[in-house]
């Protein structure tokens, strides 16, 4: 005799078959089948965000801590739709996670399917996000509704990771069928194996490492992807070459480790450029060598080195084969294990590079991430130095996540991790808000742990709301708010472009931001605030042991600058020139930077008057001289 279930009945099975305890949505009459199931059933936990954007967010930190996917659910409509930003976040990231979605009954989709809506609030979702998703389905049959959903899953999760989208019509999520009529998915076998290097190109790649005076691994967030972050120091300690680190894979490795040289890139540390374009061989590992890491004009990357780039999704070679020696094609974990093989064998003759390494140390010791302009300044606390002291307080396996704007860059530039720790952001999309709602998807992925959270004034506006779902469910996050008076990055974006004249920045000019010592009150959130070392000192160890919410807000400079960073500049000739990846601003003497570049100076810096230039950009405005020969164009 066969058993009849109700599909949304049947989805809540399937979360329980696969041991999810945490998903993250908002209820609407279009999911309100499946949020009941869930509920009735007791395994998983709903944790219900108060905006469809913080559950796609939180479900993609929720994976970087605990390595599990996990799903969003949200209701038709406006539900669906606020949903797409987190969705393309994950995209953009290569973060796995699905989104059920609600959808009007089938047989008003069938009836206005060339419409613009369906029924009341149904539209087509799934063609929405079909350029920013792996797999879209809906169901129009009850007996799918299961193996879409092991589909999706599964493909979330396989080759290069990403977000998935199952849109489930109310009459299908209410429907009832036998148990046996249930579809389920078989797992090609093609897709059950991880793509290896081929043994000709490793060894091709062996004897490069070998053979190289100035070799540089630069790893990315791929290698975490891949489950392969644990097979680094291994490897460092057969093949001890110096390393770099993508801003997604900042915690690959501990910021003291003898090997790790830091960041490189327009907004890399000084040492970490200096090191990569002075390399004779790039190694990218899991790293998709993203503008912002290589710069606009690739003729000037590391232009004296062979640059090798492994990378499981072959469309990443295409945007930078005008600069790749040897593309590799395979997983960061298969790669990995093929190379430890082979340096544990016959580990990589130190005398080589030993002369490598000791320059690599000397550019680290004599450009710290944290260096001379990075001095405080009308009486605020520098963010930079804020930051690289805090990560004094981090408790062990700290996870940090950050939103976009200062939290982003002078935490990715400062920061300190220990072996353990993690940093958790958007690098691919770079949404403001993104802050807030990892840190939600991080601490119920560590059993409500301590994640501190680093944010903008700006940018906390954007999902603020979510303020309520922490004290809610009592998560205790640190929630530290840089306050610069509004949108600082564009500021100075308005400063290099048009001549300083500033618009919908800051008070004055059209944005404001609340008193956030007002909002936690509102929230019933402890409140700090910092403005002085003195504050600091007196009040940080309260704000990092409390085991409940806490709102810290920094005062800083509204001014401060974002230093270093490789910044367009007016050269002796008056024209605007974006200098190479090693000629960051401030701008270092030229004496100085030729020292510095074993392969030359290039002829682009030797146009450029640091001191002229320097002046003008601390100053805060270009001077009256200058402004004359500025040619201001789009897209500086």
């Amino acid at each position: 005799m066969s058993s009849q279930i109700k599909v949304s009945d049947a989805i809540a099975d399937y979360l329980k078959q696969r041991q999810i305890r945490h998903v993250f949505g908002i209820i609407g009459s279009a999911n309100s089948h499946i949020f009941d199931s869930i509920q009735k059933l007791g395994f998983t936990e709903i944790i219900c965000v108060h905006h469809e954007q913080a559950a796609t967010m939180a479900m993609q930190s929720y994976f970087r801590a605990k390595g599990e996917i996990t799903a969003a659910l949200v209701t038709a409509g406006g539900g669906s739709s606020n949903a797409i930003t987190g969705v393309l976040s994950a995209w953009a990231d290569s973060l796995p996670g699905v989104v059920i979605s609600g959808q009007e009954n089938t047989r008003f989709i069938k009836q206005m399917d060339n419409m613009r809506m369906w029924g009341i609030q149904g539209y087509d979702s799934t063609d929405m996000v079909r350029k920013i998703t792996k797999y879209q389905s809906r169901i129009f049959d009850p007996s799918m509704a299961v193996h879409e959903l092991e589909k999706a899953f599964h493909i979330a999760g396989t080759g290069r990771p990403g977000p998935v989208w199952i849109d489930y019509p109310m009459d299908m999520q209410g429907a009832q069928i036998a148990s046996e009529e249930l579809s389920h998915f078989t797992i090609p076998e093609h897709t059950m194996h991880r793509p290896k290097p081929k043994v000709v190109t490793m060894d091709n790649l062996e004897n490069l490492l070998r053979n190289s005076k100035r070799p540089v691994f630069w790893l990315g967030h791929g290698i975490r992807l891949a489950g392969a972050h644990e097979m680094i120091e291994p490897l460092l300690d057969a093949c001890p070459i110096p390393s770099l680190v993508s801003w997604a894979g900042l915690d690959l490795l501990a910021e003291n480790h003898t090997l790790n040289f830091g960041q490189a890139g327009v907004y890399g540390t000084r040492a970490g450029n200096f090191i990569l374009q002075n390399s004779d061989l790039v190694v990218t590992i899991g790293n998709r060598m993203a503008i912002p890491m290589i710069g606009y004009d690739h003729g000037e990357f590391a232009r004296k080195a062979k640059v090798v780039q492994v990378d499981i999704d072959p469309t990443e070679f295409e945007k930078v084969k005008d600069i790749t020696h040897l593309p590799i094609i395979a997983d960061a974990n298969e790669f990995l294990q093929d190379l430890l093989h082979r340096f544990n064998a016959s580990p990589l003759d130190a005398n080589n590079t030993d002369d490598w390494v000791r320059k690599c140390i000397d550019y680290k010791n004599k450009y710290p991430r944290v260096g001379p302009e990075h001095e405080d300044t009308k009486g605020f606390m520098n963010s930079y130095k804020f930051i690289e002291k805090l990560s004094e307080y981090f408790i062990d396996n700290q996870i940090i996540t950050t939103d976009t704007g200062t939290a982003l860059l002078s935490g990715h530039e400062s920061i300190k991790l220990r072996r353990g720790q993690r940093l958790m952001t958007s690098t691919g999309l770079g949404e403001m808000g993104c802050g807030l709602p990892a840190a939600i998807g991080a601490s119920f992925a560590t059993s409500k742990g301590r994640v501190l959270s680093l944010n903008c004034d700006g940018g906390m506006m954007m999902n603020l709301q979510e303020l309520q779902t922490i004290v809610h469910h009592k998560l205790p996050i640190k929630i530290f708010i840089f306050n610069n008076d509004g949108y600082l990055m564009i500021k100075h974006t308005q400063k290099n472009l048009f001549n300083g004249t500033y618009s919908a920045v800051n008070a004055n000019t059209g944005v404001s931001c609340p008193d956030y010592g007002k909002i936690a009150a509102g929230f019933g959130v402890q409140y700090f605030s910092m403005k002085t070392w003195d504050d600091f000192d007196g009040s940080i160890k309260n704000v990092m042991d409390a085991k409940c919410p806490v709102i810290c807000e920094v005062f800083m400079d509204p001014e401060q600058f974002f230093y270093p960073k490789l910044t367009p500049t007016i050269d002796k000739n008056g024209k605007i020139t974006s200098p190479p990846l090693e000629d960051l601003s401030p701008m270092i003497p030229r004496d100085e930077l030729e020292q510095n570049m074993l392969v030359g100076i290039h002829e682009k810096s030797t146009r450029f008057s640091p001191s002229i230039f320097d002046k003008a950009k601390v100053d805060g405005f270009i001077d009256a001289d200058i402004k004359k020969t500025v040619k201001i164009f789009e897209g500086v």
